[in-house]
């Protein structure tokens, strides 16, 4: 997929499909969220704000309001985002921290897998990601961050706190 950050563009709907698909299952439109690494184009949010969900952006770059990241949320999306983490661990203990208790962190990148060819792997061709993360890192930071359930698909990873 290419970075087309139009919340428009129905095939970026599609494609974040996954994450407001489990948002609407999980949490009531009553509940806090946090678009971490929203982007230009928060394309999750808009499509969520469709359905009366109220949901603080945070991005270093294009919405960089450091007071939302004072409070606590109910789930926070992090869609295209982990793979530009410079410091993974620390980044997620952040995310960890910023989840109320029973919170869940929806997160989507491609995951490398064993079976997956890395030289011919468009993903690691895009010079932004910096770190790519396996089933076993997931667990890894599953673990070691202090998070009490992984959930991890083809299209969705979800930490639950």
């Amino acid at each position: 997929m290419e970075h087309n950050n139009d919340v428009s563009d129905p095939r970026y709907q599609n494609f974040v499909g996954p994450i407001t698909s489990r948002v609407l299952q999980d949490f009531a439109n009553t509940s806090s969220g946090l678009d971490y690494g929203c982007g230009t184009g928060p394309v999750a949010t808009t499509e969520l704000q469709k359905h009366s969900y109220k949901i603080n952006l945070y991005d270093p770059y294009f919405e960089n309001h450091p007071a939302v990241l004072e409070e606590t949320y109910d789930f926070i999306i992090c869609c295209e985002v982990m793979e530009h983490f410079h410091r993974p661990f620390d980044e997620f203990k952040r995310l960890y921290e910023l989840l109320n208790p029973g919170g869940k962190l929806y997160c989507k990148t491609s995951v490398f897998y064993d079976s997956v060819d890395f030289n011919r792997w468009y993903y690691k061709n895009d010079l932004t990601h910096v770190f790519f993360y396996s089933e076993e890192s997931l667990e890894w930071i599953r673990r070691n961050v202090g998070f009490e359930n992984l959930e991890n698909t083809p299209k969705l990873i979800v930490f639950e706190k």
